[in-house]
This record gives structure tokens, C-alpha cells and sequence, in this order.
């Protein structure tokens, strides 16, 4: 069954890829998934500010950026600041201080709408996955029918399954960012 394997990882990875894609839209409270993306000229390589610095969330409502090395602290705050996330990073001299402000109204009706866009658009992959491997299965004519028919109905139901937890995954992230 090595398609059946091929077409569950490639829906794990589909479904990683939507859960990252998801940390990046802001919840109730500060996370540190909010700037994680974001990056700096490193030594001549562009590294997100998350493998040069320690991110930690302080009461909820402020993140606490705390580079490794001083000399790019500057660095960190101007890319916030270019990133455009709608925060404003205070340099503190060797560690970067954000207050995340409460979303308004407005704003969480945008990131819901936002979510259940990105979950459709996961739930596309899921469904293109699912048809690659059927094409797999279908062009395999050394297969026994009743094994090919077995294999799809495999694939069919780790579409179900991925689907599912898409809109699970969707569903908690609408929840917290409707949480005031």
C-alpha cells in the first residue's frame, strides 16, 4: 500500500503546512507565532527573527524579543516595523518589547474570514492529493481490481479523515480569535 502511504503523508504535510500558515493570524492574545516569520539579514542570509532570538509571551499582552547576539537588535525592530503586522516593537537596548492591542470587531470578522479561506484552500490540496493518488492506483494495471478498489476507498477515507481535521483545526482558531 505504498500509495495509500504516499497520499497520508503528503496530507500531513498539506495539513502542517495550513496549521504554520495559521499561527501567523493573530488570536485574542499575543503569540509568539505573530513575528516568528519575520526576517532579518543574517550574516547575508535572510533567517526568520525565531532562529536568532528568544520569543516569549509576557501576560497575554506583550511579546518579549530577546536576540541572541545585541548588534541585531536594530535589525529585528526595523523588519517588525517593514513587515506591516500593525505592531509597534520598542527597543529596550539588548531585547525588543511589542504590546499587542486587542483585536477589534472589524478585525475579527477579517480573521475569521481569513481562516476559512486558508481552510478551503487547504482542503483543495487535500482534495488535489486524493486525486493523484486515485491516478496512481488507476495507472497501476499490475493491481488485482478488488485490491485498486480497496486502495481508493483507502485514499477516500484519509481524505475524510485530513478534512476533517482541517475544519477542527479551523473551528478552535475561529474560537480563539472570537475570544475577547
Amino acid at each position: 500500500m505504498p500509495q495509500v502511504d504516499y497520499v497520508k503523508e503528503k496530507m500531513n504535510n498539506s495539513i502542517e503546512v495550513f496549521e504554520s500558515n495559521l499561527s501567523q493570524i493573530r488570536t485574542s492574545g499575543a503569540n509568539p507565532g505573530l513575528v516568528a516569520h519575520v526576517t532579518i539579514d543574517y550574516y547575508g542570509m535572510e533567517t526568520p527573527i525565531n532562529q536568532v532570538s528568544g520569543i516569549s509571551v509576557i501576560e497575554g499582552k506583550q511579546l518579549l524579543i530577546k536576540p541572541y547576539e545585541m548588534h541585531i537588535v536594530k535589525d529585528i525592530e526595523k523588519a517588525i516595523f517593514a513587515a506591516n503586522l500593525g505592531l509597534t516593537p520598542q527597543n529596550e537596548g539588548t531585547q525588543i518589547r511589542i504590546n499587542v492591542p486587542p483585536l477589534t470587531e472589524d478585525k475579527r470578522k477579517e480573521y475569521t474570514a481569513q481562516v476559512l479561506k486558508m481552510a478551503e484552500d487547504a482542503k483543495v490540496a487535500i482534495r488535489n492529493i486524493r486525486r493523484e493518488g486515485n491516478d496512481l492506483v488507476k495507472k497501476d494495471k499490475t493491481l488485482p481490481e478488488d485490491y485498486s478498489k480497496s486502495l481508493i476507498e483507502d485514499i477516500q477515507k484519509a481524505t475524510d479523515d485530513a478534512i476533517k481535521q482541517i475544519d477542527e483545526i479551523a473551528t478552535a482558531k475561529n474560537k480563539d480569535i472570537m475570544t475577547v
